[in-house]
């Protein structure tokens, strides 16, 4: 689902909310949850997942197109952890 997808959908759940109404409260809650992972914050969402940063260390890899060796250096990559509730409304 697309960012526009689900402001679509909000707005069809809730008609007394204008488009532009939903837009900002979505862009919101996605800004929050951008700005906390900048901080280093972990975010958790109950019943759905949470958000944190996880480190990865430098290392050397290869470059698929030319087969040399590149260095690739240490850096932090956010990641999602799915929820037991999430977890169990997919895979029924």
């Amino acid at each position: 689902m697309t960012k526009a997808k689900l402001i679509e959908t909000v707005t069809g759940l809730y008609p007394a909310l204008s488009k532009h109404q939903v837009e900002v409260l979505v862009s919101t809650i996605f800004d929050g949850i951008r700005e906390a992972l900048m901080g280093g914050d972990k975010i958790e969402i109950r019943g759905f997942g949470s958000f944190r940063l996880r480190h990865r260390q430098a290392r050397e890899g290869r470059n698929p197109k030319t087969g040399a060796w590149v260095n690739v250096p240490e850096k932090k990559v956010p990641f999602f952890k799915t929820g037991k509730e999430l977890k169990a409304l997919v895979d029924r």
